[in-house]
């Protein structure tokens, strides 16, 4: 990964705390020469080695967790980037959780409740695709969808009002700042799609019998609301982007850019870390030269050191 620090930069999909976010004005294509699709993904392959060293490191050390988040319109490419990026990594220490409407028993909690049931625990990493920011996301764009979570106080549309938005915003990051306060990383990727390139894609997937499975008639209706949902993700970003919490905006026209890119911003999230392996203490280096030695003698028939071997007596004849 260190090789594509030329070309990717943090500064290219960070969105800075405080900054106001216009989406129009952020690429969702790759413009550049220096990268084409083959290099990507070489650099994508070793890439993977590399996070796979450093996740060892991170279980082996036990002090850090990492939670990635992945947010993105229909069909900008979440599920590909999972099976692109993490496949490297050793799925003991990762957990991935794709997160649905909720359902009932779901709705009986605060909206937080199932999504802190799959965070990941010291040494992990859990991705979440998909996750409490639907709490700001579709219910913004569908504000109806609030009543069915029974909040005291809010008995009507006319009570789900800006100061309601402006507290969930806080309530947020609130949360987060606490997770990152005792030891989580948080990583918040918006993989970018243009409305045409949904568009195709969406053809692709009605078209090949391969893909029919992934599409619904559900996609076409939401994406009637797609300006909603750039208003709703333009207001999330910039309110929640935190240097505890970053938001990084990720152009997703081009499927192999964009698994680079967030690789390259995982790795770098990972270096800042400095992990190493524990090292032992010279009690401990003193006890696994002994064990060294009885494995040793396992293997040699040697006897253990301080102790005869027992004669052995031949059977009268």
């Amino acid at each position: 990964m260190l090789s594509a620090d030329k070309i990717l930069h943090v500064r290219h999909f960070l969105v800075k705390p405080g900054k106001k976010v216009r989406l129009r004005e952020w690429p969702t294509k790759y413009k550049g020469k220096a990268l084409n699709k083959r290099d990507a993904e070489a650099l994508l392959d070793a890439g993977r080695r590399q996070l796979a060293e450093i996740q060892d490191k991170l279980y082996a050390h036990n002090q850090y967790s990492v939670l990635i988040i992945l947010q993105a319109m229909d069909a900008a490419g979440k599920d590909g980037a999972v099976k692109h990026i993490m496949s490297g990594f050793n799925p003991l220490g990762v957990k991935v959780y794709s997160f649905k409407a909720p359902n009932a028993h779901e709705l009986d909690h605060d909206y937080f409740w199932r999504h802190a049931l799959a965070l990941p625990a010291r040494g992990e990493i859990a991705i979440h695709n998909r996750s409490h920011y639907e709490n700001v996301l579709a219910t913004r764009v569908h504000p109806e969808w609030i009543l069915n979570e029974n909040i005291p106080g809010i008995g009507s549309l006319k009570d789900i009002d800006a100061r309601f938005w402006e507290s969930r915003y806080k309530q947020i990051n609130r949360f987060e700042k606490n997770l990152a306060q005792n030891g989580t990383i948080i990583m918040k990727f918006f993989l970018h799609l243009s409305k045409n390139e949904q568009r195709k894609r969406f053809l692709e997937r009605i078209e090949d019998p391969a893909k029919n499975w992934k599409f619904s008639l559900s996609d076409i209706r939401e994406r009637a609301f797609w300006d909603n949902y750039q208003q709703a993700y333009e207001t999330a970003l910039e309110k929640t982007s935190k240097d505890y919490a970053p938001w990084y905006i990720i152009p997703a026209d081009d499927k192999w850019y964009a698994r680079l890119a967030m690789a390259y911003l995982i790795h770098h999230h990972f270096e800042k870390l400095r992990l190493s392996y524990p090292s032992v203490t010279e009690a401990q280096k003193q006890e696994l030269e002994k064990a060294r030695q009885q494995l040793l003698d396992e293997q040699t028939g040697a006897p253990k050191a301080g102790k005869k071997k027992t004669p052995v007596i031949p059977p009268n004849t």
